[in-house]
């Protein structure tokens, strides 16, 4: 939870009751618009919520005048004295004869009776109305959850004021680690102590309820904490939201663990995979970048990556490091597109290895999955009819392999074959296969293969002893054609 015992603030609560009274007292001229908060959400948001803030009022507070905002001052049938003014930089106007009139932070009412009594030593019983021509630009600081924090100024569009989805998309947008139960907007009063105003976004994505989207005034700030509760359902509404981060665009996000080209990328909503070992394909950016996007520009997963514990680590601009844990295996399963979370700049993804001691995940399944790589490489040395690097799909058994390679030739052993291994440690392992055609996936006789693994097909025992006949023979024939060959040339003449 984000300390709210700020210097200078405090906080005020408001009850229904309250607010009642507090409206009724506005209708008055002499008494100007109050800050008012409105009652709690409702129970429905609550629910989700520990300690859940006021939601703001649906009662917006009286414009309060300031340096720069232009009026106009109208006195009942004295229009010498009627006329356009702008407050200066003290927050005063220069009147005619009345001379200088301090109408800062004050509301429009107000500083008709400030102007009134300005006037009350020149005219008898003045009647004074003052309206709001130009208001001031709007200077408005923006803190915590967002794509840029700093300080915006503000034009007001039309008769629209600023509000507070309005100014975070000027600020960029939310990032995905924003609590929108828990913003705060921090404003100035003219006492000097200022007040803090809980904003309930989440309630307004999801009832629309306009109230819930506060307009702001000139010298507010918006802070939007980190959320300490994250939900992969409640991230992936987040991202459809109109105040959103803009995350179309190519992130640097860093990928490690058993992905085949792990490290920093650039990564796009339209990125792909490629072969096993090689870098996938960038893509265009008009979807924003997820999970399964950046393994897949990292070449894929590993036969014995963990899909099902994949952590993200996000950092935050207003609390510690956020781990999210995503789970591939049920997105494969049940369609579950929260798991592929929408990544963030400055994401990194983190894909374990499997547990040796847990329940091996379904490899075909798992081989066929979008962030599995396309193909692996597969060197096949020896006797088959097309020794070499073959290119076959992830975790393709022994026997597919052999037949993508043409299968044994007539000189092979087709007993047994080795199986050559590089570990993750540099070491390397061999052993030999008794191959059998006719039997499905097995971790024995016809296991499944792994990127740059070597099959080697030996020569039968016949092909041996041929060969070497061939080795004694051959020089032997090498000399007797030496000797023979002067005879043959004597024999021409």
């Amino acid at each position: 939870m984000v300390d709210t015992n700020f210097i200078g603030f405090s906080k005020s609560i408001i009850r229904p009751a309250t607010a009642l009274a507090l409206l009724a007292l506005t209708a008055s001229p002499s008494f100007g618009a109050a800050p008012i908060e409105l009652p709690r959400a409702p129970a429905a948001s609550l629910n989700r919520q520990p300690t859940p803030p006021p939601a703001p009022s649906t009662f917006e507070e009286a414009y309060t005048l300031g340096a720069g905002d232009r009026i106009r001052i109208d006195i009942f049938r004295v229009p010498q004295y009627s006329g356009e003014h702008e407050v200066l930089i003290d927050g005063s106007l220069n009147l005619p004869v009345a001379g200088a009139v301090s109408i800062q932070g004050l509301t429009l009412n107000q500083a008709a009776d400030a102007v009134a009594a300005a006037y009350g030593n020149i005219l008898r019983n003045p009647r004074v109305t003052v309206s709001l021509v130009v208001p001031r630009p709007f200077r408005i600081g923006v803190a915590g959850e967002v794509t840029s924090p700093g300080s915006y100024t503000l034009e007001r569009q039309g008769a629209q004021f600023p509000t507070v989805t309005s100014i975070i998309e000027t600020a960029g947008g939310i990032t995905h680690s924003a609590d929108l139960r828990q913003i705060q907007v921090r404003r100035p009063q003219g006492s000097g102590v200022g007040q803090i105003i809980y904003i309930d976004l989440w309630e307004f994505l999801q009832s629309g309820d306009l109230a819930y989207d506060l307009t702001l005034r000139d010298g507010d700030t918006l802070y939007i904490p980190a959320t300490d509760r994250f939900s992969l359902a409640d991230a992936m509404l987040l991202s459809a939201a109109s105040f959103a981060a803009n995350e179309n665009r190519p992130l640097n996000i860093a990928v490690v663990g058993e992905v085949f080209r792990p490290g920093p990328y650039t990564v796009t909503g339209t990125a792909s995979t490629g072969a096993a070992g090689e870098t996938g394909s960038g893509g265009g950016s008009s979807v924003p970048p997820t999970v399964t996007r950046a393994i897949q520009v990292a070449g894929g997963i590993k036969p014995l990556a963990n899909i099902q514990n994949i952590q993200i680590r996000r950092r935050t601009r207003t609390g510690p490091e956020q781990i999210i844990d995503v789970d591939l295996w049920s997105l494969l399963q049940t369609g579950d597109i929260a798991q592929d979370l929408v990544l963030q700049e400055g994401d990194t993804v983190l894909v374990p290895e499997a547990d040796p001691n847990a329940d091996p995940l379904p490899l075909s399944e798992v081989a066929a999955a979008s962030f599995s790589p396309d193909t692996m490489r597969v060197n096949v040395v020896g006797e088959v009819n097309s020794p070499g690097v073959t290119q076959v799909p992830p975790n393709a058994p022994l026997n597919q392999v052999l037949l993508a390679a043409g299968g044994f030739n007539n000189r092979a052993r087709q007993g047994k074959v080795d199986l050559v291994r590089l570990n993750p440690d540099g070491t390397a392992t061999r052993r030999k296969i008794d191959v059998d055609f006719t039997l499905g996936v097995d971790d024995d006789r016809n296991p499944p293969l792994q990127n740059n693994d070597v099959v080697i097909v030996s020569r039968s025992g016949v092909a041996r002893a041929s060969d070497t006949l061939g080795t004694i023979s051959d020089p032997l024939s090498r000399a007797f054609t030496l000797i023979s060959l002067p005879l043959r040339i004597l024999g021409l003449f």
